[in-house]
């Protein structure tokens, strides 16, 4: 069974944030999503999110692709891939990771996904 891991903080959930969903669960058998927590959003972002963590998580839970869904670590982000042991990371077009970084603690696949319609579906350009 492979199992892989997405990131995001899915500040209202749109055809984008799916889109990436279904491309990384076709990459293996089990998906487990890890919702980012509002104070990492705010120290990458420079702003929170419009929905707080425990609003995202819950949507991420309510879909029918995901078989699990946490969120993430507030200090060491990465210790939660160490816990989980996933056989592979989706990242999206644009999260900004540093693959090295990533690498040292992580030996699986990172695989970097397709946008879908980013003039379009990305959550900075969505107005509430």
């Amino acid at each position: 069974m492979k199992t892989i891991m997405a990131f995001g903080t899915f500040d209202h959930l749109h055809p984008g944030h799916l889109s990436y969903l279904e491309q990384a669960r076709r990459q293996g058998d089990k998906l487990i999503v890890v919702v980012a927590r509002d104070v990492n959003v705010e120290k990458i972002k420079g702003k929170k999110p419009r929905q707080n963590e425990n609003i995202r998580l819950a949507r991420i839970k309510e879909l029918d692709i995901v078989d699990k869904a946490m969120l993430g670590g507030e200090k060491d982000r990465l210790l939660i891939v160490e816990k989980n042991q996933p056989d592979v990371i989706t990242l999206g077009y644009d999260q900004q990771v540093d693959i090295r970084v990533l690498k040292k603690r992580f030996k699986g696949d990172v695989i970097r996904l397709k946008a879908y319609k980013p003039e379009k579906y990305k959550s900075s350009k969505i107005v509430n």
